[in-house]
């Protein structure tokens, strides 16, 4: 089906299809860029199909700048001032032996066999400055409806490549979509298939969905799917916490609630969906109570949420600052300037403020009683915060108004006690034992001498 229309294509998509079109090559933009236009958002980039093959592409664009890396498949992309566009011959593509990559691919001279070998029908639309809107497969309707569902069989498509099943939940969760009911039923019934993705792609889509504004709702639609590479986290599901004046939810509600009231940042998305990782483990019944209690939960979920993004094949810094996220957590008791201090000692400026996002986000998935009084007390956090960094107090040995050299002129010998004690001073003066001052210091210092002789 083909319907005029126009879309807001940059000028560089318009000079390229005009050029390959007066080469006598019929040519579309097609796929995400399409149908981000359709839903009145900016694309990211653009990607053009078309019936002329790589060689005759390449010759259409001699003298600009062309980038062959993608030929074998039919892609060649075009440097343009509005961005890098992938130009792909229509093709079909057969056999999926590694579930992720097909096997060959066929070029060919026909639009709708290139649309039909597409994963979802939002996905599968084509546009032309000449010919409009091609909408061979209803993906214009399911935008309107707001469903993410496969081109042609579902099975078939999952089958093909295993990645299409974070794909569509990230699809859904980025649009705020439902998944058609039988392509819902595909993905879970193939979910065993994405044990043979890696886990760099499974972890870069895992970010996109938690990153998206409707994370939560597929965290609790699909739980199945994330225990297929995650299945440490699957005690989490249906776990009662025992904990009814605080709770309302079970570990894995409580945690899909999380992240969906936190801010879309990506550190911050993966310490909620990781900081109460560790409470099955360590749950245990108060004799006299009968009340559900997590004896150091936040430190065995840092430990298995390093394990699990060490799996997933996770940065080392953005590891580490999750970790230390969710090891810092629970702060039941508010904080001091002297806890403050520490924290933002340990941790920096920037992720001191996410931990107060992590503390105000977990205290949103609480009973309202729970949430009122923890959100108080991340205010209070904050104020004490802002008081800290106004006063640009001392939170590392370079602050100290001392150094090593200080030290070795008073008799200290170079080696790992100078820096126990340079550890040692700063710790005393975070905690206001100790005035940041050159006197004070030295003369703190030479205590300690004696003290470790």
């Amino acid at each position: 089906m083909t319907e005029k229309r126009s879309l807001p294509a940059p000028p560089s998509v318009g000079r390229a299809l005009s050029a390959l079109e007066a080469a006598g090559w019929e040519s579309w933009a097609v796929g995400g860029c399409v149908r981000d236009c359709l839903l009145g958002r900016t694309p990211h980039d653009w990607d053009l199909t078309t019936a002329a093959p790589p060689e005759a592409v390449k010759a259409v664009f001699a003298g600009e700048r062309v980038l062959e890396t993608g030929i074998r498949h039919g892609t060649v992309t075009l440097l343009t001032a509005d961005g890098p566009l992938e130009i792909t011959t229509f093709r079909t593509e057969g056999g999926y032996a590694d579930g992720r990559h097909p096997d060959r691919v066929t070029f060919v001279g026909d639009l709708h066999e290139d649309l039909r070998r597409r994963d979802f029908t939002v996905n599968a639309m084509a546009w032309s400055p000449l010919r409009g809107l091609r909408d061979d497969f209803g993906g214009r309707q399911d935008l309107a409806d707001g469903v993410i569902r496969c081109v042609g069989e579902a099975e078939a498509r999952f089958a093909e490549d295993a990645l299409r099943i974070l794909r569509a939940l990230r699809f859904a969760a980025r649009f705020g979509f439902t998944v058609e009911a039988d392509t819902a039923r595909a993905l879970r019934g193939g979910r065993d298939r994405l044990k043979r993705v890696s886990m760099e792609r499974i972890f870069s889509e895992l970010k996109g969905i938690l990153t998206a504004p409707g994370a939560g709702e597929i965290l609790r639609t699909f739980p199945e799917v994330f225990f297929t590479f995650l299945p440490e986290m699957e005690p989490m599901l249906g776990f009662d916490q025992r904990r009814p004046q605080a709770h309302h939810l079970d570990v894995w509600g409580h945690t899909a609630l999380a992240v969906e009231v936190s801010p879309p940042d990506e550190v911050i998305r993966l310490a909620m969906f990781f900081h109460d990782c560790g409470k099955p483990e360590t749950f245990s019944t108060d004799p006299e109570t009968g009340l559900g209690r997590f004896w150091d939960h936040p430190e065995a979920g840092a430990r298995l949420a390093d394990t699990l993004l060490r799996r997933l094949r996770c940065d080392n810094d953005t590891r580490q600052r999750v970790t230390e996220l969710i090891r810092n957590h629970q702060m039941l008791d508010g904080h001091s300037k002297r806890v403050i201090r520490r924290l933002l000692s340990r941790l920096g400026e920037a992720d001191m403020r996410r931990l107060i996002e992590v503390l105000r986000a977990d205290a949103r998935a609480h009973t309202p009683e729970t949430c009122a009084r923890r959100l108080a007390r991340a205010e209070e956090d904050e104020r004490l915060l802002s008081e800290v960094l106004a006063e640009e107090s001392c939170l590392h040995i370079s602050d100290l108004a001392v150094n090593g050299r200080d030290l070795l002129a008073q008799g200290w010998e170079s080696g790992p006690a100078l820096g126990r004690v340079l550890d040692r001073l700063l710790e005393e003066v975070m905690d206001d034992a100790l005035p940041n001052r050159r006197e004070d210091l030295l003369r703190r210092a030479a205590e300690l001498k004696k003290e470790m002789v």
